[in-house]
């Protein structure tokens, strides 16, 4: 094992401070940086581990720093948000850094910039983002690889699986929330950036469905954890998740464009994404417990959606006319839970749509990313739904596809969402339009959540979900 992956030697103090001005500008630009559009006013040091000394020609740093931000006016946007005042500054969200240090940076290496230290433990050096960096990226697979532990650091990893040295890293360019280093196309790790403490659905479900033999998730080969915090909850933080790379593998969404682009049919290809889905659903209910909704369960969830759907009414006028026609579905649920109508709930994806699936150069479809809605508290993405909760997000997804194509085509969405929804019966022995009443209301909760996500950030695409609308809503709405 290198000396660089046993070394446990701790960071320099006034490390955070030093890095703080820089990391003030350069953090809030970031893809994967939740806050924007409020000022950082501040740093807390969660954890630091020196993972390469900084006296040598590479210096490299695993932070763990919590933001402080001011609340915005108004938080009441997502679903599962609450409304706050604003102001104060407050600690916020905390995020995984990996800082690496030079005298001066290559050129190869000027768009991982951060900025030059003028003060401190590091005056006078360059500070980066590492993972551009070969070095760093070969550094974190060899320590998973040796299971070393390094500091507060716990490189895990699955003895079933072989993980052969001296892999070249390549580093991903078009995530948003994560950041992920492919490894010579055999690996991928995906690096979390905003971390909580406590069990990662993106590790736990996985992990799940590999002791179930389910071929429709790569199974972890390897894993990073944090030591808990004392101060925190004192439960560990997932960092990140080495999984085999699909090479060749096509981005669903990717595809459904390029074959909308060309005219093409989308439907065999919708069916064997609902078998595979329900395939998923199928390992999750045998893996880990479900649970039965009964009345107040249900109640509560139609509670939760018509709140929603009355916070964005107020928001974006557009859906004030189909406010009575949308809220009909959440009624329609409470009715039949009064009536003393249950529902299993499991384990699901919880943020699935085209882009979360890869379809292989074989045909096989696979589903990843379980981390969930990243807003979302980590306790409300690891509780069981019932699993049309995860139908409804991907027949929000054709729409979507279905309407990014010029002209629109929706008659394409309604064909691949009847196949998806075939697709899935065929595996699960049940179709998810037999449960109608809990389908639209899922379906009309998210398409709430996109009118009011995209009258926020993308007005262009206002269209997509308010055609959903109206027709959700019923044909007596105007």
């Amino acid at each position: 094992m290198p000396e660089a992956v046993i070394r446990t030697v701790a960071p320099p103090p006034g490390l955070l401070a030093s890095l703080d001005p820089l990391l003030r500008q350069w953090l809030p630009r970031q893809r994967w940086f939740a806050g924007k559009g409020r000022p950082v006013t501040g740093f807390t040091l969660v954890a630091a581990t020196e993972l390469l000394p900084p006296g040598a020609r590479l210096g490299l740093y695993h932070l763990l720093v919590r933001t402080h931000q001011p609340d915005p006016p108004d938080l009441s946007g997502p679903p599962g948000s609450s409304a706050r005042g604003g102001g104060a500054a407050r600690p916020g969200d905390c995020y995984q850094l990996l800082i690496g240090v030079r005298e001066a940076l290559p050129p190869r290496l000027a768009p991982a910039l951060i900025g030059h230290v003028s003060e401190g433990p590091l005056a006078g050096r360059t500070v980066y983002e590492a993972l551009h960096d070969a070095r760093p990226a070969e550094l974190l697979l060899e320590a998973l690889r040796t299971r070393a532990r390094i500091g507060g650091l716990r490189f895990e990893r699955d003895p079933g699986q072989e993980i052969r040295p001296g892999l070249v890293p390549r580093l991903m360019t078009v995530e948003q929330s994560n950041s992920s280093v492919v490894y010579g196309d055999t690996f991928v790790l995906k690096l979390l950036r905003r971390v909580v403490p406590g069990i990662n659905p993106d590790l736990e479900l996985p992990l799940a469905l590999a002791r179930q033999g389910c071929p429709r998730v790569p199974p972890p080969a390897a894993w990073l954890v944090a030591d808990p915090d004392p101060a925190d909850s004192g439960e560990p933080h997932v960092l990140g998740v080495l999984q085999p790379f699909l090479q060749g593998a096509t981005d669903g969404w990717d595809l459904a464009l390029r074959e909308l682009a060309k005219g093409e049919d989308f439907t065999a290809e919708a069916r064997a994404l609902g078998r595979a889905t329900a395939e998923v659903h199928t390992a999750l209910a045998r893996a880990l417990p479900t649970v039965t909704l009964g009345h107040g369960r249900l109640r509560a969830m139609a509670a939760g959606m018509s709140e929603r759907l009355a916070a964005a009414v107020q928001a974006v006028p557009a859906l004030r006319p189909y406010a009575t026609g949308l809220g009909s579905a959440y009624t329609a649920l409470d009715d039949l839970a009064a009536e003393g109508r249950t529902w299993t709930a499991q384990r699901v994806h919880g943020d699935l749509h085209l882009g979360q699936c890869l379809r292989s150069p074989a045909g096989d479809w696979s589903l990843i990313d379980f981390e969930g809605e990243p807003a979302r508290p980590l306790a409300e993405r690891r509780m069981p739904q019932p699993a049309v909760r995860d139908v409804a997000a991907m027949l929000r997804s054709f729409d979507y596809a279905a309407r990014s194509a010029d002209p629109p085509r929706p008659e394409w969405a309604e064909h691949c969402r009847a196949a998806y929804c075939s697709g899935y019966a065929e595996a699960a022995g049940a179709d998810p339009r037999t449960d109608p009443v809990m389908l639209r209301a899922y379906e009309t909760d998210k398409a709430v959540y996109e009118v009011l996500y995209e009258a926020r950030h993308r007005p262009q695409w206002l269209p997509v979900p308010l055609a959903a609308v109206r027709r959700l809503a019923g044909p007596d709405q105007t």
